[in-house]
């Protein structure tokens, strides 16, 4: 769900609706958002719009057998082709999506306006309560006839093919946003007068792919997400009209078009469109824009609603494009066909094909497996995969699909508008019927962004302390135990938070929220490396390997509760703070944006910033909760960065020692790695270098973790003593991940979790009352690239470096300490939860 599609959301409910009476919205999972931020921004969305009465299906948790069987709920998080039975798997096509700014943060927060700007209803994610993507299919289409409009990958709507055969029939027609049949990529042309010096990229390629055209110079994006699936929708002989690259191509967002739009923002959904128009354009990474964005899926929108309305027209013709049938088929593997190259799961080491796919059919050769796949590279030439591909056939092969060619020209020549669609475009986006209610400002009209900081005159702060956390459920009741201790005893300076971990980046919008309920907006917060080390691309850094985080679930206990706190997110209060897409050139952006001063700091910067904030003599103590990629980037940063942390302590929750090999680690979706710890392992080169380095480490491993990670004790605590909002929340968090854990096999890792919360009892608890006790041990920390062995801490007596190792504490003790901490009234939430600011912003008497 990125930009485009909501374009296309708001064009379609604007529209009668007696001519297109949109039903039900299903979010597509493996392609350029994240599933638990998507479906909360189109929970919002629809809120605006004032149709909560559309239904939403994200995910599921069904799985395909290995022999083909599918059971029902495939979440669509994997690639037909890879999905087994669970969430967790290789990014295949996914890794050409980039992850970080101009990627899947950028998406997942709509640059930092989805919080800003869009109303907060009553409807979110819940975990086990969401309806799922296929759920919401199946109800929708058997109540009767329906168009289908595919704006993603196609994997969530292939499975229902597939799995219903019978409903085929409801369906009345396909339209489709995506692939190229005989487009040429107007993207990375030199300019006709340029120097011998300019050097052409993607120029003149029939697909999209900018981060993988060398590989792969044939596919569009939303077609490349999930070839086969895209091949069994073409191929399903439901009638299906195409609006590819061809079309959208000829249709680009222009300067005259993109001034007209700003001249004319009259609803709610037109301002939220242009605002994400325009810092769009401002973060492009070059000059451009005018040039290289396009009309697309609102495009598609348009066509389809044209010829919707003459449902008599079997030609398609309709008001913005020219159409035309073309034979076409979907590449889903590379000949040669019947080769077995470790490429292909659908035969390779099958003595029946997967699905009853044909020997030495189209399906049969080799599938493209990762970005810069050695198979598609042709030296000095261009890429020779097609995976994705909607090629042009003759012949039984493929199958006549009615497809638009280009863009129709504004019949009125006298405006700065040269396409039709674009006056429809912004006529139906500014028309008063069907439009938004309300905006975040209009919904809470006494909204105060007022930040909440504390005063700490004429205290004597205590240790500096940096916590460096994945945004794990852990994580944050870790955080709100720091919080609650006394500033002379922690001084909490930063926070950097790892996108390497149990969440995706733009998660960190609850750390800001969590940090303004608790009256520290002055705690600055940096954003670490999207990548593990090593596993960026070498070509376009933005892309990169999942090869360590393919084991963290994407679906139910994974990243889809993690970028929700387990549904709990929406009930904090929402903080001003927020990530934003907003840059600067003093950070090495092309331009500078509107709002420079919003830009996101990267934990680097706010490391430096701690660093020249100290008094000479001064030391910090670091607090790390996940992938250690934050630590060894400052281990590899430059001598003024590094000189503070040499002679400092580092806390690290995390590590396996494995004294026996029965006691096994829990990286639980790598069977072949029986020993290894999950924040080890998730990035196994950076904790070799922190673990090899100078630094001062205490280790607090899986097996003392293990010892305090019991849901009964610590919520039987929590419930006895006085209730702070601080506490409730931890406790209504802590109840959950409990509940699913009894409740739904994908939940049963959750006491993880729990373990997190000890390395901060640690670091500001009293040893004689934890009766904790260390050992030092020489330790080493494996990182050859092998999977089954990644991660996993050794003994090395002779070699390994010398770390204090936590071995025991009393749990009882523990559990006392927590509870009576976060329920301490000092060092209180000075704002109990979003409906507390719902009450006050909706009342002007309240008005702080």
């Amino acid at each position: 769900m990125d930009t485009d599609d909501f374009f296309a959301l708001f064009y379609i409910l604007k529209l009668n609706r007696s001519e297109i009476d949109l039903k039900a919205i299903t979010i597509s999972t493996n392609a350029w958002s994240d599933a638990g931020h998507a479906v909360n921004q189109m929970y919002d969305m629809l809120y605006m719009m004032g149709r909560d009465d559309i239904a939403v299906g994200v995910g599921g948790e069904g799985g395909i057998l290995p022999n083909g069987t599918i059971m029902p709920n495939v979440g669509g998080y994997i690639p037909i082709i890879d999905q087994g039975d669970g969430t967790a798997g290789y990014c295949r096509y996914r890794q050409a999506v980039p992850i970080g700014r101009g990627g899947r943060l950028d998406i997942d927060s709509n640059y930092g306006f989805r919080k800003s700007f869009l109303p907060q209803g009553k409807r979110k994610y819940s975990p086990l309560r969401q309806p799922t993507a296929q759920q919401v299919m199946i109800k929708t289409i058997s109540s009767g006839p329906t168009v289908v409009f595919l704006l993603g990958s196609h994997t969530n709507f292939a499975l229902f093919l597939i799995s219903n055969p019978h409903l085929k029939k409801n369906i009345e027609h396909i339209y489709i946003m995506g692939g190229g049949v005989r487009s040429q990529n107007l993207t990375g042309c030199c300019p006709k007068n340029s120097t011998s010096s300019c050097q052409t990229t993607e120029c003149g390629d029939r697909g999209n792919l900018f981060t993988d055209y060398t590989s792969n110079p044939y596919a569009e994006f939303n077609l490349f997400m999930d070839p086969f699936a895209a091949y069994q929708v073409i191929h399903s002989g439901i009638p299906a009209t195409l609006v590819p690259l061809d079309a959208t191509n000829t249709i680009p967002v222009t300067e005259e078009f993109f001034e007209t739009f700003e001249k004319n923002q009259n609803t709610y959904e037109a301002q939220y469109c242009f605002k994400s128009l325009k810092i769009a354009r401002d973060t492009w990474f070059d000059d451009h824009f005018y040039t290289s964005y396009f009309m697309w899926d609102s495009f598609m929108s348009g066509i389809a609603a044209s010829i919707m309305r003459n449902q008599h027209n079997h030609q398609g013709e309709n008001e913005f494009a020219e159409m035309e049938y073309i034979n076409i088929t979907v590449v889903t593997s590379n000949m040669p066909y019947g080769i077995s190259d470790g490429s292909n799961p659908f035969f390779d080491g099958r003595t029946t094909p997967k699905f009853n796919l044909e020997i030495n059919g189209v399906h049969s050769g080799h599938v493209q497996t990762r970005l810069r796949d050695p198979f598609c590279i042709v030296k000095n030439g261009r890429g020779k995969c097609q995976d994705g591909y909607t090629k042009e056939v003759v012949g039984p092969r493929g199958v006549p699909v009615r497809v638009a060619v280009r863009a129709k020209p504004n019949q009125n020549s006298k405006t700065a508008l040269d396409r039709e669609f674009f006056v429809s475009f912004l006529d139906v986006l500014n028309q008063r019927e069907n439009s938004g209610l309300f905006n975040f400002s209009t919904q809470f009209p006494h909204y105060s962004g007022k930040l909440h900081k504390p005063d700490f005159r004429g205290k004597k702060l205590g240790k500096n302390v940096v916590f460096d956390m994945d945004m794990s459920a852990g994580d944050f009741i870790a955080l709100i135990y720091i919080l609650k201790l006394p500033v002379e005893e922690i001084n909490l300076k930063a926070i950097i938070v790892s996108p390497t971990g149990w969440a995706n980046a733009a998660t960190i919008d609850s750390v800001y929220d969590l940090l303004h309920m608790m009256g520290r907006d002055d705690i600055p917060v940096g954003l670490g490396d999207v990548f593990a080390m090593n596993q960026s691309d070498p070509v376009f850094s933005a892309v990169g390997d999942c090869k360590f985080n393919k084991v963290i679930p994407q679906g139910s206990g994974g990243f889809l509760d993690s970028d929700t706190l387990y549904g709990l997110s929406r009930l904090l209060p929402r903080s001003p703070r927020r990530y934003t897409a907003e840059n600067s050139v003093k950070f090495g952006a092309p331009r500078d944006t509107d709002h420079p001063e919003l830009r996101q700091p990267l934990a680097l910067e706010v490391w430096d910033s701690v660093v020249k904030s100290l008094h000479p003599g001064s030391k910090v103590t670091i607090l790390t909760n996940g992938p250690l990629t934050n630590i060894a980037q400052i281990v590899f940063a430059g001598k003024n960065m590094t000189t503070v942390i040499k002679a400092s302590d580092i806390l690290i929750v995390g590590g396996h020692i494995n004294h026996d090999n029965t006691d096994k680690g829990n990286v639980f979706n790598a069977p072949s790695n029986k020993f290894a710890e999950l924040n080890m392992f998730l990035d196994p080169l950076a904790a070799k270098t922190v673990l090899s380095s100078e630094l001062n480490i205490t280790l607090i491993p899986l097996g003392v973790q293990r010892n305090v990670s019991a849901f009964p004790k610590i919520h039987k605590r929590l419930s006895t003593t006085k209730k702070t909002p601080e506490a409730i929340f931890a406790k209504r968090l802590l109840s959950r991940l409990r509940s699913l854990q009894k409740t739904h096999p994908r939940y049963k890792h959750m006491d993880i979790f729990l373990g997190e919360i000890l390395g901060a009892v640690i670091l500001g608890g009293d040893s004689s009352v934890l009766k904790s006790t260390f050992d030092f041990k020489n330790i080493k920390v494996i990182a050859t690239g092998y999977e089954s062995v990644d991660g996993q801490i050794i003994i090395d007596e002779k070699q390994g470096k010398s770390v204090k190792v936590l071995e025991n504490v009393d749990h009882l003790a523990y559990y006392n300490v927590f509870a009576n901490t976060v329920n301490d009234e000092k060092q209180s939430a000075v704002v109990g939860s979003f409906d507390e600011q719902r009450r006050v912003w909706s009342a002007p008497s309240n008005r702080n």
